[in-house]
């Protein structure tokens, strides 16, 4: 069983920067893949952000590539976001998910792919 616990989420004005984090239990974390996915009001879950297993590889969504960067720590059982030039559409609440199936995996933005998520935290961007 894994548990993810996500913090950092809060509100802030437009052009301000948030830095999520994602604490994960598990003994073999640093095999799973980890994704940071957002869902808003009346809208589906959509990935944002992807990181393999030992970080070698990323994914961006294209409406925040080059304002967001994900990446791990391995020692901490930690995944991060780092959110920079914040919008208003970036309000959403923000999960972060695990791929935890056998052997070292690559970054994924199939939501399908994940078989845990966090709680969610909200993310909220004022103009």
């Amino acid at each position: 069983q894994v548990q993810l616990v996500e913090s950092g989420g809060g509100l802030v004005q437009a052009g301000g920067s948030l830095r999520l984090s994602c604490a994960a239990s598990g003994r073999t974390f640093r095999s799973y893949a980890m994704g940071w996915f957002r869902q808003a009001p009346g809208k589906e879950r959509e990935c944002v952000a992807a990181i393999s297993w030992n970080g070698g590889i990323t994914y961006y969504a294209d409406s925040v590539k080059g304002r967001f960067t994900i990446s791990r720590d391995n020692a901490k059982n930690t995944v991060y976001l780092q959110m920079n030039s914040l919008k208003p559409e970036d309000t959403a609440e923000y999960y972060c998910a695990a791929d935890s199936a056998p052997g070292n995996k690559v970054a994924t933005i199939d939501r399908d792919e994940y078989d845990y998520w966090g709680q969610g935290t909200q993310v909220t961007v004022s103009s």
